[in-house]
Parts: structure tokens; C-alpha cells; sequence
């Protein structure tokens, strides 16, 4: 090893980060190991030039070609922008050429003649073929494809314009998540994907094993006790929310957060819910709720108008010219929502209602005949879809709407009491948490405060028949009266957080899909999620 070489004498006295575009000292060659590549055309469709041009060599993937008697016209894609770049083609250097087709292409990036859409076109000196594709069988041509049609695709559509924005807009997100954590001061951290428990309780989860057949889950299939025991010695599953990790982090590190994928096996084809998908989830010390819901109006509204500052708007926009009217995505439509959706997400307040006042909104305005639901608004049944629609529209008016202090009944257990040093327990008591409610996309983000106190959370887990052993975990039995300290349960673990040295905190969780479907303009989450996974469908 050269390292093991080099004397501490070598280095500069006062030490100096070394320039990565230089050639190593020691070794030759560069610091970085990417090899060189030719500039993107979001970069050359930016460059200005006049006169007699400037040589340039591009790379992409043909989107159309159009041949002339004496020229052909080639349109260049390559992800990094929605916007072609146009070459101006010998007939000769056409052949071999089809939508679909990898070629790289050097000549001279010069003034295009007036009146056409590109001020600059590239005049091609030099072609040459990276990588065929048949005409004939290629699916993906310059026409309007469904997005049903594309979803049977998914390793094919990542390269359409559409989709590579996405693709783009995803890791634009994720910067800017990263950037706004660490200014700060949380700590990002990577929770484990196989877990022990369902946090959430629901039973749609996910049975890991070596050499199961099929996958199965909780509420269908109980595996064999060689499936689910032969590795792990008991079953354990995919993770449904990282929540419960990150509060083992908590005491320490007082601000956590992570995005990581999260796993439910929900029998649900709707647009809003697929198998597999990526959380937002956030644990800080903090007695209020207030706080909570502050950082997550603050952070959504900082990702929207950076998006919005580095002309993702825009390229939505342009993708979407010439979709098909009949999807509500044409010229009209389309932009309108856009402006609509991100107006009302950087608005500078959005409201906050409780779940007591939502149901006697929701119930006063059947009663007036305003509207019609499929399901009377309740308050032991919780809040449907169409009643959180409602809420999004009346009460928002274009920006999302918080909803706070739901019943304790339709909660998970860990969720701390809205008023939690009162004796008397009411009929309706409520939990300190909340749903955040996008217009037409309904939930995207759900927090609450944690039950900190011991011995409330161990009596809220044995009223939910929690903290039961692992092997017991497929079943739906009776599973008597179990304390932590009587028997090592799949929960035990949580309730040592409570045991030694709790604190009160509190957190959220971010539909990351979800929140990028809304922002993008695109009613199912099929379509955003470069490779989904949903109930019948894991291709690829």
C-alpha cells in the first residue's frame, strides 16, 4: 500500500486540503476515481455563443429523428433537462439512427437561423453509435404513452423526459432535506430494515425468511416454524416506520432523523398506496406539539421554494406539453394545479384544527346538505378519505391543513394523552398527535408526541396486547397478562427506553412518495416510484 509509504514529513506543515482536480503527488493520478464525461446538455443549452461557434461532443439517447432529402434533424436527450438538443445531421451520419438509439456526437455548437424554437444547434462533424435499438420493437417512441402503459415498463420509462425529471427531483429532495437537517444540527442515521415488531400495530407486515416460498404476511398465512425460526431462531419482518429506532436515539443525540424505505403488505391497488416506499422520520425532545408541527410546515415549505428557485416548475411544465387532454394533464389543466399546489404550500400559515372540530365541521355540513358522504363522518371511525378531502378544500382553501388530537382509540399505543397529567378519563380522550392534509393527496405526514412514562406505556401496550413474544407474533390468540418484566417480548427493548433515563419527545413521519407525487403534479404514486411494488405487481 503507497499510503503506508508516505512519511508524516511529506505533508505541509500547516495543513492544506488538496486541490481534487490536480493529480495525486504521490500515486499520479487524480484524487477522484469518476472518469471524465462530456458536458450535459442542460449544461451546453445554457452555453452562448456567436460567430463561427464552438467545438463541442455530446452524449444521449436519440428522442426523434426527422430525415430530409440533403439533412436530418436529431433530437438529443440525456436526463439532465426536460428540453431537447437539436443536431443538424449529413444524411450519411443519419444511418443507423433510431429513437431509442445511444450515439455520441461532436461538431460545432453555433447560432441557430432566426425563427426557430432553439437559439443554438449543433452542427454534427462526427457521429458514432453507442448503443443500437431496433425501430421496430423499441416501445418507448416520441408519441403520448398512458401512464398504465409505462408502468408495465419500468425499466424502460426511467428514460423518457418525464421520468428523468423525477429521477432528478428525487435527489434534488433528498439534498435539500440533508442540507435543512444538518443546518439543524440533527443527526441523520440509518434504522435497520428487518425488524422485531410492528410499531404501528396494524399487522400488514412483511415475514422475513431464508427459504419461505411466498411471501407472507400477519394476517393470512401463519409461516412454519422452520420458515420464519431457522435463521433468526424467531420471525421477524420487514419494517413499516423507523420511529421506534430513532427513539433509542433520542436521549443522546436530542434531534434524529433518517429516510429510509419502509415496507407494508397492504392489500390496496389505490393511487395513493404501493408496497414499498421511502419515509421521512424525524425524533426530537420537545414537550409540544406546536413544535413539532412548526418544523414540518417549515421544512416542506424550505424544499418548495428551493425546488422552486432551481426551475423544477418550470421543467414540469414542459414535460407535461402535449400529454393527453383526457387525463386532465393538458396545457390548461396542468398548470394550473401546479401553481395551485405550490402557492398553497408556501403560503406563510397553514391552519390547525382539532379532530373534535373537523368532526363537527364535517357532520354540520351534512346536516346542511353541502355535501354527501359514502361514510357519515363518526368519531370512533376515524377521519375517510372523502372526509379528509373535504377538510383539505373547506378548511385549507389550497394549502394543507393540520388535524390534531385524534381519539385514542384509532392510535397506535406509544402516543402520549393530549392532556396527560389529568385523572379522569374521559369517553372521548385524544392523543397529542396529528395528520397533516395535502389537498387531493389527503395524509402525507403523521406525528405525535411519545408516551414517555413507563408505566403508561406498559399499560397502554398490554390493553393492545403488545409486548407479547416473538413467536407469538402471527397470531391472533389470547396473550394474558404479560409485563416486560415478566417475559422477553418483541417490545421489551421500547419499554427499557422509558426504564432508564426517558425524556419527553416527540416526532413525524413524511410520506416521501407521496409529497414528491403532489409536488410534481401526478395523481398516482405509481408513477413516481422509479420501481413499484404493489399488491399482484414486483416486476423487474
Amino acid at each position: 500500500m503507497i499510503w503506508r509509504s508516505i512519511r508524516l514529513s511529506h505533508w505541509p506543515s500547516r495543513c492544506a486540503i488538496p486541490n481534487y482536480c490536480n493529480p495525486c503527488q504521490y500515486t499520479g493520478r487524480p484524487y477522484s476515481a469518476a472518469p471524465a464525461v462530456t458536458p450535459s446538455i442542460a449544461t451546453i443549452l445554457t452555453t452562448e455563443t456567436t460567430g463561427d461557434g464552438q467545438p463541442i461532443t455530446v452524449a444521449g439517447s436519440v428522442r426523434t429523428i426527422r430525415n430530409q432529402k440533403y439533412r436530418s434533424f436529431l433530437e438529443l436527450g440525456d436526463g439532465s433537462t426536460t428540453y431537447s438538443l437539436q443536431a443538424l445531421l449529413e444524411p450519411y451520419q443519419a444511418e443507423g439512427l433510431s429513437t431509442g438509439t445511444s450515439v455520441e456526437i461532436s461538431g460545432v455548437w453555433q447560432p441557430a437561423p432566426v425563427g426557430k424554437e432553439q437559439k443554438h444547434e449543433l452542427k454534427a462533424e462526427n457521429v458514432r453509435i453507442l448503443g443500437k435499438a431496433d425501430a421496430e420493437t423499441y416501445p418507448i417512441q416520441k408519441k403520448y404513452h398512458s401512464a398504465e402503459y409505462l408502468r408495465t415498463l419500468p425499466h424502460l420509462r426511467l428514460r423518457t423526459p418525464l421520468n428523468a425529471l423525477l429521477a432528478r427531483m428525487r435527489s434534488e429532495c433528498d439534498f435539500c432535506f440533508v442540507k435543512y437537517f444538518r443546518d439543524r444540527h440533527f443527526v441523520r442515521l440509518q434504522p435497520p430494515i428487518i425488524t422485531s415488531c410492528d410499531c404501528e400495530g396494524a399487522g400488514e407486515v412483511f415475514t422475513v425468511s431464508s427459504n419461505a416460498p411466498t411471501l407472507l404476511t400477519k394476517s393470512d398465512v401463519t409461516p412454519s416454524q422452520d420458515q420464519c425460526t431457522a435463521f433468526f431462531r424467531n420471525p421477524k419482518f420487514l419494517t413499516v416506520s423507523s420511529q421506534l429506532h430513532l427513539e433509542a436515539f433520542v436521549n443522546e443525540h436530542q434531534k434524529v432523523w433518517t429516510l429510509s424505505p419502509t415496507f407494508r403488505a397492504e392489500r390496496s391497488d389505490t393511487p395513493r398506496h404501493v408496497s414499498e416506499f421511502w419515509m421521512l422520520e424525524a425524533e426530537v425532545q420537545t414537550e409540544s406539539l406546536q413544535e413539532v408541527m412548526d418544523s414540518v410546515e417549515d421544512m416542506i415549505r424550505s424544499l418548495t421554494l428551493h425546488l422552486h428557485g432551481s426551475g423544477f416548475m418550470e421543467e414540469l411544465l414542459n414535460a407535461h406539453r402535449g400529454s393527453n387532454p383526457s387525463e386532465k394533464t393538458g396545457d390548461t389543466y396542468y398548470p394550473a394545479l401546479l401553481d395551485q399546489r405550490w402557492n398553497g404550500l408556501t403560503r406563510t400559515s397553514w391552519p390547525r384544527i382539532t379532530y373534535r372540530h373537523a368532526m363537527k365541521q364535517l357532520q354540520d355540513a351534512v346536516e346542511s346538505e353541502e355535501v354527501q358522504f359514502q361514510y357519515p363522518p363518526s368519531w370512533a371511525t376515524g377521519l375517510q378519505l372523502e372526509h379528509e378531502k373535504y377538510l383539505a378544500a373547506a378548511v385549507g382553501n389550497g394549502s394543507p391543513v393540520f388535524v390534531t388530537d385524534y381519539p385514542k382509540e384509532i392510535k397506535p399505543f406509544y402516543m402520549l394523552p393530549s392532556s396527560p397529567n389529568a385523572n379522569v378519563i374521559s369517553e372521548h380522550e385524544t392523543v397529542a398527535c396529528f395528520d397533516l392534509l395535502l389537498p387531493d393527496m389527503c395524509e402525507v405526514v403523521g406525528g405525535s408526541l411519545r408516551e414517555h412514562r413507563l408505566q403508561n406505556l406498559t399499560q397502554a401496550m398490554r390493553d393492545r396486547g403488545l409486548n407479547v413474544p416473538a413467536e407469538n407474533a402471527l397470531s391472533e390468540g389470547n396473550f394474558g397478562d404479560m409485563s416486560p418484566s415478566a417475559e422477553k417480548g418483541n417490545l421489551d427493548w421500547y419499554t427499557d427506553l422509558r426504564r432508564y433515563g426517558s425524556v419527553p419527545h416527540g416526532g413525524f413521519g413524511l410520506g416521501f412518495d407521496r409529497l414528491l407525487a403532489y409536488l410534481a403534479g401526478i395523481g398516482n404514486i405509481k408513477d413516481v416510484v422509479p420501481w413499484p411494488r404493489y399488491y399482484g405487481r414486483c416486476d423487474c
